[in-house]
């Protein structure tokens, strides 16, 4: 049995996934270069989403296989102590073209609120 409610956990990946999604509308891969809070900003939440699938449940990750699991946890590892050679366009598109469809699929594993 997990220490911490796959729901809470799940709605924390999706909170910060929507976080990360906003903060980068309207900004551009070049404000990831020029812009230093900016990329501390979607580092950090993309490691705080890392951390939280690191939460969930084995049996809930083994009941929903088609989420990336190990790939967003092995992402939070490599960022964590990589944090000097950080690929910024990795990053870049894991806000805003890997996180975006995550959302609904996450959800929907949510309690109906």
């Amino acid at each position: 049995m997990s220490r911490h409610d796959d729901r809470i956990t799940l709605r924390q990946m999706v909170d910060h996934i929507e976080e990360a999604v906003a903060i980068a509308q309207g900004r551009t891969r070049a404000d990831v270069e020029s812009d230093r809070l900016l990329f501390l900003a979607l580092l950090k939440l993309v490691e705080i989403v890392g951390e939280a699938a690191t939460r969930v449940s084995a049996p809930m990750q083994a009941a929903h296989p088609e989420f990336p699991w190990r790939g967003i946890i092995g992402t939070r590892n490599r960022l964590v102590h990589g944090y000097d050679s950080v690929d910024r366009d990795i990053l870049w598109d894991i806000v805003t073209l890997d996180f975006p469809p995550l959302i609904p699929r996450l959800r929907a594993l949510l309690p109906p609120a």
